[in-house]
């Protein structure tokens, strides 16, 4: 393999286990295995990724933690940056916060009015990070307002918490702010947004490569995992059809994720009609009828075990510098031991 094509750190992303206990299986397992990250989803209304992280904790050692995003709406920056100073003591150091803007209907249906995203990660993300650096902190921002706060961490050691920030990002105007705030020193990374395909990897890290440069810092500064849906089967068409429920699901539901899968208007129209929120599983099947294989080949990694570490190394060729997959088959061990065995022999 191409060394661009290569990855030398590899995750795994853990959300809606059956049983909550494989969650935390799977978090030992990849551990085992050698994987590098365990990143906890938290999108719909299903588990909070806050309290598993903190199971996750206590039953690892060395993996790091992240939540795969949560958002930067529903936990304020006092409270976010509490419970990543915690996580931070629980872990030993090893949490991450993974954060994006949400998406709509969830927001608004839970009475949440996004405002203007960007401005709002922004100033989140600033504040976040001064609280974590222990700063006393006093911010009048157009999305923020806080006066006087800070960690009180009387009872606890009372070092600043060195907790890495990524922001989840799909669209090329979220990668371009980002770019900038890892070259302001706030955030460290990006973590980019799974259905979607290398070519627009490729162009959205252009645009963070404009915002870190703008900054006056580089590509070098910026951690860039990837989050990647993964269908895995020997049987190619297994692997097909076990992929294309969650992908039309996506589609049909996120425009942005719509907008990049290359479906056409027509079929993405169709798709929409077919789905309400949340989508019951016979709502999906209809619509999955109107997402041809190349859209889910295009945005999912489908197929072989080959064909999957193959299709990985087209997200490491565009910029991703560590693949984080989720499995849609029912294969979790085998898929953490293809994607293993892949960075074992890419060291």
């Amino acid at each position: 393999m191409d060394s661009d094509r290569e990855f030398t750190r590899a995750g795994i992303w853990n959300w809606e286990k059956p049983d909550i206990t494989d969650e935390l299986h799977y978090a030992q397992y990849a551990e085992e295995a050698g994987l590098d990250s365990v990143w906890q989803g938290e999108s719909r209304l299903v588990r909070d990724a806050m309290t598993v992280m903190g199971a996750y904790t206590q039953v690892t050692d060395e993996i790091d933690i992240a939540p795969g995003v949560t958002n930067c709406y529903t936990r304020n920056v006092a409270l976010m940056a509490q419970t990543f100073s915690t996580l931070h003591e629980l872990s030993g150091g090893r949490t991450k916060l993974g954060i994006g803007a949400w998406w709509d209907p969830l927001a608004s249906k839970v009475g949440i009015d996004r405002g203007n995203p960007l401005r709002h990660m922004w100033e989140y993300c600033t504040v976040t990070r001064k609280l974590l650096d222990l700063e006393n902190v006093t911010y009048d921002g157009d999305e923020i307002q806080v006066e006087d706060i800070e960690l009180d961490l009387v009872r606890a050691d009372a070092e600043p918490r060195d907790v890495p920030i990524y922001i989840g990002a799909t669209g090329e105007t979220m990668h371009q702010m980002t770019g900038e705030l890892v070259g302001k020193g706030i955030v460290d990374g990006i973590f980019m947004n799974y259905f979607i395909p290398p070519e627009h990897v490729e162009r959205g890290l252009e645009r963070l490569e404009a915002g870190v440069e703008k900054q006056g810092g580089s590509m070098a500064d910026v951690d860039r995992p990837q989050l990647i849906a993964v269908s895995m089967d020997e049987d190619v068409d297994v692997a097909l059809d076990e992929a294309r429920g969650l992908a039309t699901q996506y589609i049909g539901q996120q425009p942005h994720i719509t907008k990049a899968s290359g479906i056409s208007d027509a079929n993405a129209e169709r798709v929409e009609a077919e789905l309400d929120w949340p989508a019951t599983a016979a709502d999906i099947e209809r619509a999955s009828e109107h997402v041809p294989d190349e859209v889910v080949r295009n945005i999912v990694a489908t197929g072989t075990r080959e064909d999957v570490i193959e299709r990985l190394g087209d997200y490491c060729e565009a910029g991703c510098t560590e693949p984080v997959v989720y499995p849609l088959t029912d294969n979790m061990e085998d898929v953490i031991d293809a994607v293993a065995a892949a960075k074992a022999e890419g060291v």
